[in-house]
This record gives structure tokens, C-alpha cells and sequence, in this order.
């Protein structure tokens, strides 16, 4: 990551977030360098006073700026980023081609990870007893309900390219790199997707998404 940019930022994130992952790659491809913070989630470490005064909603990520309020929702800081930083546009610039990439990228971020983000597979274990099983056909559940159609999408209109839109990568790149990795916990395969399958892997090549990925982050445990 370069360091062109004069403003500092400091992003507080947990290396196998989906959201964090997909905002580290939209800094990476942006040349942005950043301070990183890791947060454990299951240790709380969000629900501190000092977090919560970042954001109370106590969810990552968080892009902390030298001036200005913290930023927070992975897709607003994303298009934050493409509004108000220099390097590669993260939409396109004609309106039905950010149109898309705003249907593609909401699709994983508002139907996938909602249902199947930390908080939900607590609460699914505390309040119906879901072991680690039963969590896992739900995330799959998910994840098909909404990969299904968006592999039909993305295979039948020519304007996919090597990305999800055209030969550039950027939003709904991120969005996709993020959920395949958080897919890999649940051992979910990508062969019922293969447009799916060969956009990751495309995207696997470029240093700014390999350099994102949950097992390279500073506080990457063992899963």
C-alpha cells in the first residue's frame, strides 16, 4: 500500500469480518495505507466504551480519519472512498453500470450477511440451541438463496468481464472476494457457481484482494 494519500486513517476491523475484508480491498485498490486495529469479537472487544464512542452500534469496520467523524458501514465507506479519494473508480461512472454493481454488491451485503453474520449464529445458538450442524445448513441456506441467482446474472450479461463488471475490480468485486472467504469457514464449494468461481479467482491474483484476505491480517488466528 502506498502512502499518496495526506489524510491518516486508522481502520478498526477483525480480520475474518466479511464487511472488514471487503473494505481492506477497496482501500488496497484505492492505494490507501492505513493503521490497523483488530478487534476480537467474541471477546467483547467492540462493546467497550472507547469502541462504542466510534460507533455505538459496536460493529465493525470503522475507518477513523484525522478530520471528520469515523466512518462506519462498509458499503457507505466504500462509496465515501470513490467520492472523495484519488485511484481507480470503485463504480462506474454511467448510471446503469453503478446501478448494477449496487445490485450485485447489495445482494451479498443486504441478503447474505445479515443472516449469517456473528450476531445471528449467536443468537440462533443461544435462543433455539442451533449446534455447530445446524449453523452451518442455515449459512448455506443463505448463501445459495442468494448465489443462485446472481451466478445467473453474471454469466448471461455481457457486461461481466474478468470482474463482476467489465475488466475492472471494484465494489462488487470486494463484496464477492469477502463472502468466499467467509463462505471457506462454513466449507460451502464454489463449483455450483463457476462464474462465481472464476471471478474470485481472478481477483485472488491481485495483490490489493490477496492482501485483504482474512489469513494474512495481523490478527488472524487459526480457524
Amino acid at each position: 500500500m502506498n502512502t499518496q494519500m495526506p489524510e491518516t486513517f486508522r481502520l478498526h476491523n477483525f480480520f475474518r469480518s466479511s464487511t472488514s475484508t471487503r473494505l481492506r480491498a477497496a482501500l488496497n485498490l484505492k492505494g490507501i495505507s492505513y493503521e490497523y486495529l483488530g478487534y476480537a469479537l467474541r471477546k467483547g472487544e467492540t462493546r467497550t466504551p472507547e469502541f462504542l464512542s466510534l460507533n455505538p452500534a459496536g460493529l465493525v469496520p470503522v475507518l477513523e480519519r484525522k478530520d471528520g467523524p469515523p466512518l462506519v458501514q462498509s458499503l457507505a465507506i466504500i462509496e465515501w472512498l470513490d467520492e472523495t479519494q484519488p485511484g481507480p473508480a470503485l463504480l462506474p461512472r454511467d448510471p446503469d453500470g453503478r446501478a448494477r454493481v449496487r445490485a450485485i454488491s447489495f445482494m451479498i451485503g443486504c441478503e447474505i450477511h445479515p443472516l449469517n453474520n456473528l450476531r445471528v449464529l449467536a443468537r440462533l445458538a443461544e435462543q433455539f440451541g442451533a449446534d455447530e450442524a445446524a449453523q452451518k445448513e442455515w449459512f448455506t441456506h443463505w448463501v445459495r438463496t442468494t448465489f443462485d441467482p446472481l451466478e445467473i446474472m453474471l454469466a448471461s450479461d455481457e457486461r461481466t468481464g474478468r470482474f463482476c463488471h467489465g475488466d475492472t475490480p471494484g465494489m462488487a468485486d470486494c463484496c464477492l472476494y469477502a463472502q468466499i472467504w467467509n463462505n471457506r469457514r462454513f466449507d460451502v464449494d464454489s463449483a455450483a457457481w463457476p462464474t462465481i468461481a472464476r471471478i474470485f479467482a481472478a481477483l485472488d491474483d491481485l495483490a490489493a484482494f490477496r492482501d485483504a484476505a482474512p489469513p494474512l491480517q495481523p490478527d488472524a488466528v487459526p480457524a
